[in-house]
């Protein structure tokens, strides 16, 4: 649209003094329509590029969003699989010290029962002849 056609809008305003067809714009037979056409015929190929771009970006964005949920999936599984093999090896080693302890346990027991023995064993004869002669004197000592 040329610029005269663009000045041509408005008609020359008259003398001051009152209203008339002189000071009101001239109808707009064209419209605003019509003067921006060129300028949208123009940004018509970097809409259709941007729409092109978009369609493009949502193509990739679903690839790349496909590929993190697989991956998050092989992660998860992978943690899984540690998660158990961390339990077993948790398992087994409260199970080897629970052994542990209980060879101890077990070894400190017979050592207190052969110091036990012992004792007995050493204090045996020893009570034995106390015991027969606590017996025996009160019977030998009632006969003279």
């Amino acid at each position: 649209m040329a610029l005269l056609d663009i000045l041509d809008r408005f008609r020359p305003a008259g003398a001051p003094g009152p209203a008339g067809v002189a000071g009101v714009p001239s109808p707009d037979d064209t419209g605003p329509a019509t003067e921006l056409a060129p300028v949208f015929a123009a940004l018509e190929t970097d809409l259709e590029s941007c729409a092109a771009q978009v369609a493009t970006a949502h193509r990739t964005a679903r690839s790349q969003i496909g590929t993190a949920h697989d991956r998050a999936a092989a992660l998860l599984a992978q943690a899984h699989l540690e998660a158990e093999a961390a339990r077993a090896g948790a398992a087994a080693a409260v199970n080897n010290e629970a052994t542990a302890n209980d060879a101890t346990l077990l070894n400190q027991a017979r050592e207190q029962a052969a110091r036990v023995d012992t004792v007995g064993r050493s204090r045996a004869a020893e009570l034995a002849s106390q015991l027969a002669e606590g017996l025996v004197a009160p019977l030998i000592g009632d006969e003279p």
